[in-house]
């Protein structure tokens, strides 16, 4: 879609460049979002890709994901053997619902901005237990877990003119075992539910991380496996019934069923 309330496209070669915030101003990496609707209130787009991040940097301590990482070039990614997690990247990412250009041009960061229910690279990096580095427009970086980024339904805790840099995975969540759920009403249609378990061997540190069936990523920690009861309780505890998100996609109700089935299967394969 043209955009047709726009006057100027910066691109900046480094964040000093960008300056004072603006009404109006607007971040531009993939774009799959900006251009697919009117943006009555945007009159200056920034486009991020002269900053030159980036996508992918591995170290053994973690892999950290630029915010302009194309979903190609995760999907790509093989990482070292150790990292019994990472086959989950084509898991999460197989969950989109997008055509080629799509694929080629959306970004792992533009998909965790948006803040939707049912955003898959969100329940990726909040199931590996991502960190969100932060750049405010003036101030220091922060550090956010993917998890208290999304705060509800297109809601997160970005300031005003706060970009997002990076999400780090730790070499500790992606060494991990895993299992991961998810259901849509309709074919290739938007998740109903995407929910991921991890844990290390023996079912230590059991982490079920609870995704599109919640206006916001849910997740119940066990320092060991715990049992069918258990982990039942933990989500009652976690989740009222009205704590579901409702919408086109799936009613509240099933939604609720959703998340004890599939956490109940994950459970048991992780066993």
């Amino acid at each position: 879609m043209n955009l047709n309330t726009i006057l100027e496209v910066k691109r900046p070669g480094s964040s000093e460049q960008i300056g004072q915030w603006r009404d109006g101003y607007a971040w531009l990496a993939g774009g799959t979002w900006l251009f697919s609707e009117p943006q009555v209130a945007t009159s200056t787009l920034i486009d991020l890709d002269g900053l030159g991040w980036a996508p992918l940097t591995s170290t053994t301590d973690s892999l950290e994901i630029a915010a302009t990482c194309r979903i190609a070039d995760l999907h790509a990614f093989e990482g070292p053997p150790a990292w019994r997690a990472v086959p989950l990247f084509h898991d999460c990412i197989n969950a989109f619902l997008m055509s080629f250009k799509i694929w080629n041009a959306a970004t792992v960061g533009g998909n965790i901005c948006m803040s939707l229910p049912a955003g898959a690279m969100i329940s990726l990096t909040a199931a590996l237990e991502g960190v969100c580095t932060l750049w405010p427009r003036d101030g220091e970086p922060r550090e956010v877990p993917v998890v208290e980024f999304v705060t509800g339904n297109h809601q997160n805790v970005l300031q005003k003119g706060e970009l997002l840099r990076s999400i780090r995975l730790p070499a500790s969540a992606l060494s991990k075992r895993y299992a991961m759920r998810q259901m849509s009403l309709t074919h290739l249609g938007r998740s109903a539910a995407l929910i991921v378990g991890t844990a290390n061997d023996k079912g230590a540190d059991f982490l079920l991380t609870i995704t599109a069936s919640t206006p916001r990523p849910v997740q119940l920690r066990f320092a060991k496996l715990p049992s069918a009861d258990e982990l039942r309780h933990a989500i009652n505890e976690q989740l009222p019934a009205d704590g579901y998100f409702q919408d086109v996609h799936g009613s509240a109700r099933y939604k609720r069923h959703l998340t004890y089935y599939f956490a109940e299967q994950i459970r048991a394969e992780l066993a």
